[in-house]
């Protein structure tokens, strides 16, 4: 039994919807977007009485039947998803143009038998000619120039192979699904059909996802609740480092890391991230100082840098790379307040050397020395390194895994380390090196 049929309108590029027409859609801003839906009667809740009972599973009975993670080939990108490809997964990798995506899908393309590739972005000879470029071996893998998903799931099915790239997800289109080829309402459909026939079959698909001026994924955010695994590759362009990220990880962690340099010869995987971040490091120049961060399990060292110049406004500027803006302005407070260093008159920059985003507050003390040295014109010991969360009463409070983050530290022969642990007060720090 139903109820009076609703008119709803669509978008056709954002999927929103509205029970009015407009000639401009209010969330995307569109123009000439919004259609008229069909209009589907209002059915009743259905009830107990209507469906029949489902197959149920022990949780005791599966624990033992655990799905094996099988290598890419490249070890970075096996850490970021836990320890490789699930059969029957379907992973999301995002990041922005000329990244090194593509480069990177190709990498594992190449390590892995019997590949499908298949891109509607690339013809059959780009792929080709890369492959050149970077030097790899392209004997086992298939490509397929297709945009079309139901002869891509006809392909995989007649193929069988060992593992899918998809280039891109918004190059794909179906007949059978609402909305223009690369709309919101497309890629959601299409994700959900590549979803299904990934656990159907076994074979493990990558994804790759273009993004916005934001940074996000394009399309729906429901793009990113459908897949298994979410990975964004990021980066600055002027500099070589690359990082790879887990947002979602149905298999694994999502706080690892994978650190690769961008080489003419691809992407190059970069074991020890703490030498590489500092091997440009200068010496004896006032406001540097190196800290200790933590990437899931991995600590990794960087440089933080401050410059301080006499301010020639009436409000003195804050600047900020890599770091928290808001976050300096709190710990410039803390200096002024508690620890008796004017900062009022100078102008504060603030640059994670690398192109490094740090998010984490045990980069607070570093900070705060490189501050200090800045603004008294004195560098600090080359082989000091500092790490902890600054509190508000000017006190150094703990974080975790100080003593990896210490062990690394001393690792690369940085024997002075100011830690919560030796210096529970920043006063005491910068008393004893000031």
């Amino acid at each position: 039994m139903t109820t009076a049929a609703k008119t709803l309108f669509i978008c056709t590029k954002c999927d929103a919807q509205s029970t009015k027409w407009s000639g401009r859609c209010l969330e995307c801003g569109g123009w000439g977007t919004v259609a008229e839906a069909a209009s589907v009667p209002q059915a009743k809740k259905p009830t107990a009485a209507a469906g029949r009972p489902g197959k149920t599973f022990s949780l005791a009975e599966l624990k033992g039947s655990k799905t094996a993670h099988r290598s890419t080939g490249i070890a970075e990108f096996d850490r970021v998803l836990g320890g490789g490809v699930v059969p029957g997964s379907l992973v999301l990798l995002s990041g922005e143009p000329g990244i090194g995506k593509s480069t990177l899908l190709l990498q594992v393309a190449s390590s892995l038998p019997n590949v499908l590739y298949a891109s509607g972005e690339e013809s059959a000879e780009q792929v080709a000619l890369r492959f050149e470029r970077l030097g790899l071996a392209a004997s086992s893998l298939k490509f397929q120039s297709e945009t079309d998903i139901s002869t891509i799931l006809a392909t995989i099915e007649a193929e069988k192979p060992s593992l899918v790239i998809i280039d891109s997800i918004q190059t794909l289109s179906s007949p059978e699904a609402a909305g223009a080829q690369g709309g919101a309402s497309q890629i959601r459909a299409l994700t959900a059909q590549l979803m299904e026939f990934a656990k159907r079959s076994g074979v493990p698909m990558l994804l790759v996802g273009q993004v916005t001026k934001d940074g996000d994924v394009a399309g729906p955010k429901t793009l990113e609740h459908l897949v298994d695994v979410v990975v964004s590759f990021e980066g600055d362009r002027s500099s070589n480092y690359r990082l790879l990220r887990t947002a979602k990880n149905r298999f694994g962690a999502t706080d690892e890391v994978g650190v690769f340099e961008m080489t003419a010869a691809g992407l190059k995987e970069v074991a020890n991230p703490s030498s590489f971040f500092l091997h440009d490091r200068s010496k004896d120049v006032p406001g540097s100082v190196v800290t200790c961060i933590m990437e899931g399990t991995r600590p990794i060292l960087v440089e933080i840098q401050a410059l301080a110049s006499r301010t020639t406004f009436g409000y003195p500027q804050r600047r900020a790379s890599g770091f928290d803006a808001n976050r300096l302005q709190v710990l410039l407070a803390v200096l002024s307040e508690r620890l008796g260093v004017p900062t009022q008159t100078h102008d504060i920059h603030i640059n994670v050397a690398g192109g490094y985003k740090v998010k984490e507050p045990a980069a607070d003390a570093a900070v705060v020395l490189a501050v200090v040295s800045a603004l008294s014109g004195k560098p600090l010991p080359s082989s000091l390194a500092a790490f902890g969360e600054v509190g508000l009463g000017g006190e150094l409070r703990p974080v975790t895994f100080v003593d990896k983050r210490e062990a690394e530290a001393k690792r690369l022969q940085f024997s002075q380390v100011i830690t919560p642990k030796n210096s529970p007060h920043l006063k005491n720090a910068l008393t004893a090196l000031f």
